[in-house]
């Protein structure tokens, strides 16, 4: 990892920003940038903020995203939420990081794994998980999941056994990897 110190270009907001309103930038050595693939015909970027810390990465497809971190090692995993046969959403999941991407393959937003939400986090990914599972607190939930043959409420156990389907919609989830 190589590290270099830099200094935050601090601007006037210009156009209808309020009074007072500032930019921030920052300048990246171009062999970093090149390294990242990124030149004027690809410039989107995925940053992350998590309180102390930025990244910033190449802004990949899906794919792109899970074949680069399985060739790093990492444990990756993949789920197609489907409404009835139609696919809704792919989500490629990195358990090492405890990261996700998705890719919508519907413009209705009602029928996507998360909404509206392009972004989910990990969480967004566990809370989806537990949506598509029976309630933690529901009665006899301990009969309910050893009839399945799960030993604990775990939603990835739950979903692995029963795809996330739910008696009042046609959505499920495929585990592929």
């Amino acid at each position: 990892m190589e590290i270099r110190k830099g200094k935050l270009i601090i601007g006037k907001a210009g156009g209808t920003a309020s009074a007072g309103s500032k930019t921030y930038k920052v300048s990246l050595p171009s062999n970093w940038v090149k390294s990242m693939n990124l030149d004027e015909d690809s410039r989107d970027l995925d940053m992350f903020f998590d309180g102390n810390s930025i990244v910033i990465r190449k802004n990949m497809t899906g794919e792109e995203f899970y074949q680069t971190y399985v060739d790093l090692g990492h444990d990756m995993h993949l789920y197609r939420y489907y409404d009835g046969e139609e696919l809704q959403t792919t989500i490629y999941a990195d358990f090492t990081d405890r990261r996700i991407k998705v890719t919508n393959h519907s413009e209705c937003f009602i029928t996507t794994a998360f909404g509206n939400n392009t972004n989910p986090g990990w969480e967004d990914f566990f809370d989806f998980l537990e949506e598509r599972c029976i309630p933690r607190e529901r009665d006899g939930v301990d009969y309910y999941l050893s009839a399945i043959g799960v030993d604990e409420y775990d939603p990835l156990e739950i979903i692995r056994k029963t795809k996330g389907r739910m008696a009042e919609d046609n959505q499920w989830i495929e585990e592929v990897t």
